[in-house]
């Protein structure tokens, strides 16, 4: 079950702290895949980033 984080009294919904995890597991996937040469396959690299973030974004949260 999700519940609400305390951060210094401020409640927070659990989305925010999935989302602030997400960024740096994204960074460190778009940097594997621009390093081995993968990212210039995509034709709209922005669009797939953004997809790339989401897609991580939802399974941290169905699976965490």
């Amino acid at each position: 079950m999700l519940t609400e984080f305390n951060l210094f009294g401020v409640f927070m919904a659990p989305i925010v702290v999935y989302a602030l995890a997400a960024l740096p597991i994204t960074m460190c996937v778009r940097f594997v895949l621009w390093w081995s040469g993968l990212l210039g396959w995509f034709w709209h690299i922005a669009l797939f980033e953004v997809s790339l973030y989401v897609c991580i974004l939802c399974l941290l949260i169905l699976y965490v």
